[in-house]
Formats: C-alpha cells, sequence, structure tokens
C-alpha cells in the first residue's frame, strides 16, 4: 500500500493522513495477475480499476481480421479499467492482459465513489486524473491526425524512453497505429542518422 500512498502524495502534492488512508485502503482489494493472464476481455463489464503497483499490463481492441489495437500500457503507478463500462456497468470493448507478473490494487466504483464523498484528497486525486486524461487523449488524437510515423515514434520515445527497452517493437507498432515493418524502417533510419558524424 505504500506505493499508492506515495502515489497520492506526488499527485496532490499534499500529504494523506492516517485515518483517511485507513478509508482508503479498507476500499481496495490486493489481487495478482501472471503474465498473460487476463484482467479483463471484451464483452464482460469492468468491475474494477486496477492500481498497478507492480508489472505491466496492456489494454486493447482485436479487429475483425485478429489485428490487436493497444490503447494503453499500464505500468507501475498507472490505474487501468475500462472507465466507460465501470462507470456505467456497460460490455467492454477491450481487452487487458498482463504482460509481467503484475501486483495490483482493485476497487470498485461504489467503493470509489464512496471515497471521493468521505475522502477530500480522494476528490482531488479524481479532478487530477481526469485532467492528465484529458490531455493525454488529447495528445494522442492530435498525434494521430497530424503527425508522421516517424513523428510519433520520436515523441513516443522522448515521452517513455522505459517502454522501448520493456516492450516488444510489435506492441509499440500496435500503440502507434503503425505496422512492426515501418516501425522497423523508422528506427534503422533513426539509428543511421546517430551514427553519421556531426560535421566534416
Amino acid at each position: 500500500m505504500q506505493a499508492l500512498r506515495n502515489y497520492i502524495d506526488q499527485q496532490t502534492c499534499s500529504t494523506v493522513s492516517d485515518a483517511d488512508f485507513a478509508l482508503i485502503s479498507d476500499a481496495l482489494l490486493p489481487y495478482k495477475l501472471r503474465r498473460k493472464q487476463f484482467f479483463l476481455r471484451a464483452g464482460d463489464v469492468c468491475r474494477h480499476k486496477a492500481f498497478v503497483v507492480q508489472g505491466a499490463l496492456r489494454v486493447y481492441t482485436v479487429d475483425a481480421k485478429g489485428n490487436k489495437h493497444i490503447q494503453l500500457f499500464g505500468v507501475e503507478n498507472k490505474w487501468v479499467g475500462d472507465r466507460e463500462s465501470w462507470l456505467q456497468l456497460t460490455p467492454s470493448p477491450y481487452y487487458i492482459d498482463a504482460l509481467e507478473d503484475s501486483q495490483l490494487l482493485l476497487i470498485g466504483c461504489p467503493q470509489a465513489q464512496e471515497l471521493v464523498r468521505k475522502v477530500p484528497l480522494v476528490a482531488e486525486l479524481v479532478r487530477i486524473q481526469d485532467e492528465q486524461y484529458a490531455i493525454e487523449t488529447q495528445k494522442r488524437l492530435h498525434a494521430a491526425i497530424s503527425c508522421t510515423a516517424e513523428e510519433r515514434y520520436a515523441a513516443f520515445v522522448t515521452q517513455h524512453p522505459d517502454y522501448v527497452r520493456r516492450f516488444s517493437q510489435v506492441m509499440i507498432a500496435s500503440y502507434l497505429g503503425i505496422s512492426p515493418e515501418t516501425l522497423s524502417r523508422i528506427r534503422t533510419k533513426l539509428s543511421h542518422l546517430k551514427a553519421e558524424p556531426s560535421g566534416s
């Protein structure tokens, strides 16, 4: 639970009290996933959101041809789940599975809403998360519409340098909305540019 406590303090720039954190802890369910195990399958209702204490998950859809389209990588100090399904109890279009053995903290929507009412710091955390989610969604939409594949990859490397080492090229290509072959060409081009002398 200490990882979550640190996360709350960092996100809100405050210090959660022992009494408030006891309420938060009581609402959470520790949960473990083995690599390749599913947290959610398309067609199911997302009953819980998960805070990633350790490990990595991916959120993705599968199209009619069987191609996977990754929307999100969920790593340490990130929340994963289908927000719409979680709030409205509707079937989810997403799959969520573990890319590594993972330790999670789960919370249901009723428990989260109760915490928002009881703990002002949780309400502030939810507000901050909503803002971050809106900004990240806007950035991804802008990149998909306005940026080249090379620009999207360059931004990805800048924003998530650890992901490049942690996840496969196929998964990164899926996240960026390009083919693995295109990503391979981009990586080769960039490596050649780095290898060239800066001047002559």
